[in-house]
């Protein structure tokens, strides 16, 4: 499985994002899927997760909404009221298994990541 996350970027704080992570080489829709993010300087911090039976979310949750488009094989993260303590490198990632998690050694792929800087 390769996941390939894009839709990073330099935004000013207000602003809105929507990061997108195609899955190849195998259909993820049953498997929970999830986006961390890693600041500079800091350990990986989960964001979100989505699963066939709701989402979950760690402190975004109101600005931040993870959805799928299971036809695309697509995971997508809509950010909005981006703050500066949102900049991180933002990584997709895929759970072979069933049950979403918040601990990222519990996912067994991961797409290399898209920058996403917010101004003040």
């Amino acid at each position: 499985v390769q996941l390939q996350a894009s839709g990073g970027g330099l935004v000013q704080a207000g602003a809105s994002l929507r990061l997108s992570c195609v899955a190849s080489g195998r259909t993820m829709s049953r498997f929970p899927m999830a986006w961390f993010r890693q600041a500079p300087g800091k350990g990986r911090e989960f964001v979100a997760a989505i699963w066939n039976s709701g989402s979950l979310y760690d402190g975004v949750k109101g600005r931040f909404t993870i959805s799928r488009d299971n036809a695309k094989n697509t995971l997508y993260l809509q950010m909005n009221t981006l703050r500066p303590e949102d900049t991180a490198f933002y990584y997709c990632a895929a759970r072979n298994r069933d049950g979403a998690t918040m601990e990222a050694s519990e996912y067994d792929y991961w797409g290399k990541g898209t920058q996403v800087t917010v101004s003040s």
